[in-house]
């Protein structure tokens, strides 16, 4: 897999990395939440967090699994009570992405993570909106507004959350479902995607980070998806690998996600490698890098390092979140012609 730029010494693949124009996939509004944004919320609302100081907050973040991550998660968020909060959250995050030279993102929100504190989903939804619009004036990044549900709550609730969002659903693009995987399967959601479908909605949902290949396949089956948000656990099953591969479907994996919540012990024992040379179109995203140690250019240069990529590894990696985006087909020729005079002959259309 390793391309011949890679064993150049003058190559400056670091640098080809941060030219990138770089598309993300799974990342989510919440999880860009950093302890200082935090307290300045947390103040202004008169929020009580379980942390005294920024350094403290920082110090929790050595996850035993991903339920421990989702405790203080849930707990953080907390803070954002008002419009202007979610607007804030939203433009925050995209200053960083600009920072990384993203062009396009998609990210997930959970309403239900605000709305059964008391939060109007008008006032989630409109601050994020909000927030997306201003991004998309100052720093030129576009965007499509993913819906998530959460997996641990009932169905019914998620049924409940599309109906509330009704009056919003011609400025979102996909629904979502998120939340732990073990001992939470898709079947039960199969309705709510389906009747989002019906909307004109796209779907995409988390599986196979925690729990296994199977997972992945029978979310396939029943919610209509997509993409696979995660996925690196269908490396361990080729019939599910080729079954990704033969149907295109993309997979938003996020290494230092991975790295911090122990799905692999070290990011050189990262599947990513395995699923790109099986055909699957895998790309890079940071999940919710407030907690995880890196935005999405630090995955890239992290994972890249650790599996020993080359130039059009990186490439391949880039057209793959173009080409798997729900970005219209203008605005993805316009990505893939600014990747290609980045980076050459190594990128391409479908």
């Amino acid at each position: 897999m390793l391309s011949d730029a890679h064993t150049k010494p003058d190559f400056d693949l670091d640098g080809l990395i941060d030219r990138l124009p770089k598309v993300e996939l799974h990342v989510h509004l919440e999880g860009t939440l950093e302890p200082e944004l935090a307290f300045r919320l947390a103040a202004r609302n008169g929020v009580v967090l379980p942390f005294t100081t920024v350094d403290e907050m920082r110090a929790r973040y050595d996850f035993a699994d991903l339920q421990a991550f989702l405790d203080i998660y849930y707990a953080a968020c907390s803070v954002l009570v008002t419009r202007e909060d979610f607007r804030e959250l939203t433009l925050d995050y995209l200053r960083r992405a600009d920072a990384d030279h993203v062009r396009h993102v998609e990210p997930f929100f959970d309403p239900q993570t605000h709305t059964d504190r008391g939060i109007s989903i008008g006032d989630v939804i409109g601050g994020i909106l909000d927030g997306l619009a201003d991004g998309e004036r100052e720093f030129g990044i576009t965007s499509g507004l993913i819906l998530s549900f959460l997996r641990h709550l009932p169905a019914e609730a998620a049924s409940a959350t599309l109906a509330d969002a009704e009056p919003w659903l011609d400025r979102i693009v996909a629904v979502g479902l998120d939340s732990s995987e073990v001992g939470y399967p898709p079947e039960p959601f199969a309705a709510v995607f389906a009747a989002a479908r019906a909307r004109g909605l796209r779907a995409v949902a988390h599986a196979g980070e925690e729990a296994d290949a199977s997972l992945v396949a029978r979310t396939l089956d029943c919610l209509g998806v997509s993409r696979i948000d995660h996925g690196v656990r269908a490396a361990d099953d080729p019939a599910v690998m080729r079954r990704l591969a033969e149907d295109g479907v993309t997979l938003t994996a996020c290494p230092l996600s991975n790295l911090r919540l122990r799905v692999v012990p070290a990011l050189a024992r990262s599947t990513i490698g395995t699923l790109l040379g099986a055909g699957v179109a895998v790309t890079i995203n940071s999940d919710d890098p407030a907690y995880f140690g890196g935005y999405i250019g630090e995955n890239y240069r992290r994972i890249v390092a650790a599996l020993g990529f080359g130039a059009a590894d990186v490439a391949r990696l880039a057209t793959n979140a173009i080409n798997g985006s729900f970005a219209s087909a203008d605005r993805k020729r316009e990505l893939l012609a600014e990747l290609a005079g980045v980076a050459g002959g190594a990128a391409g259309a479908e």
